[in-house]
C-alpha cells in the first residue's frame, strides 16, 4: 500500500458580501483536486452542501449559467 501527502489549492470568502439573504457564517469555499481534474465546493453555514465538479461539468454549468443571464 502507498500512502501519499499532499497539499490542496483551496480559496475561500465569506458569502454576505456577496448575498444579503446570508448570514455572518455562511461561506463557500473550492478546493482544486490534487489530480486537476476538477473541483469541490463546499457552502457551509446553517444549510451545508458539498458537490464536486469535473472542468466538464463546470463548463457546462458556466454554459447554462450564460444563458440564463442573457
Amino acid at each position: 500500500m502507498t500512502i501519499r501527502r499532499y497539499k490542496l489549492k483551496a480559496v475561500f470568502t465569506e458569502l454576505n458580501q456577496f448575498d444579503s439573504f446570508c448570514g455572518d457564517d455562511d461561506f463557500i469555499e473550492v478546493v482544486l483536486w490534487h489530480n486537476g481534474e476538477g473541483i469541490d465546493v463546499r457552502l457551509g453555514g446553517e444549510g451545508q452542501h458539498r458537490f464536486g465538479l469535473t472542468w466538464g461539468q463546470y463548463k457546462a454549468l458556466r454554459a447554462l449559467i450564460k444563458e440564463l443571464d442573457g
